[in-house]
């Protein structure tokens, strides 16, 4: 916690955003919506999807395309371990964790907490314990990282297959930012550990 940063992507992404950070307006324009539940409880679910979309996907290309396995597998496997050392390098507090601190101009609604302790009830404590993680490991974010990651390799199997995951990868990147996971600028960054990964591939093949 000493070593925490917490302001560098408030002034990226409220330059992103015109003087707003981009998440909070997105939660402006769809609050009291008509369908704005059930947006946040899909949106959520896809969140928590990730938990398993990586592995999925690696699985399929396995039986599906297995000459294209090593190098997705290896590109997974490089994206999930940059982003490692990248947290360990710049720890980094997400919006939600900002906004309960007061370090943002306004404040920020963590939706997922919102949609999860109705639908999961007394199991949500437990299953968040468990599953919650390092709440500073937001830069960049393996979410969309691994999720963009996933999507190239199906996209380099098949331009269906691809278009599913790039579908899922979008969706998760603004469902991200809606939903007060990230910050815009950890999604860029986690596209450009990406890049990166895939660029340094052929040193590591």
């Amino acid at each position: 916690r000493r070593r925490l940063y917490t302001r560098y992507p408030i002034k990226v992404d409220s330059l992103i955003g015109g003087g707003r950070l981009p998440g909070k307006r997105l939660q402006d324009f769809l609050a009291g919506r008509r369908h704005t539940a059930a947006l946040d409880r899909v949106l959520t679910i896809t969140h928590w999807l990730w938990f398993f979309e990586p592995y999925a996907v690696l699985f399929w290309i396995l039986f599906r395309h297995p000459d294209r396995f090593p190098r997705a597998a290896r590109q997974m496997a490089a994206v999930f371990d940059g982003g490692a050392f990248l947290y360990w390098a710049v720890p980094t507090a997400p919006p939600w964790w900002a906004s309960e601190q007061g370090l943002t101009k306004e404040p920020m609604r963590r939706i997922m907490f919102e949609v999860g302790e109705p639908l999961w009830g007394d199991l949500w404590g437990p299953l968040y314990k468990a599953l919650g993680g390092n709440p500073w490991a937001a830069m960049p974010s393996l979410h969309f990282a691994t999720s963009v990651a996933a999507a190239t390799s199906l996209a380099e199997a098949s331009p269906e297959e691809g278009a599913l995951g790039w579908g899922y990868a979008l969706t998760l990147g603004f469902g991200l930012v809606y939903l007060g996971e990230h910050y815009v600028t950890d999604l860029l960054a986690g596209a450009g550990l990406v890049v990166a990964v895939r660029r340094a591939d052929p040193v590591f093949a």
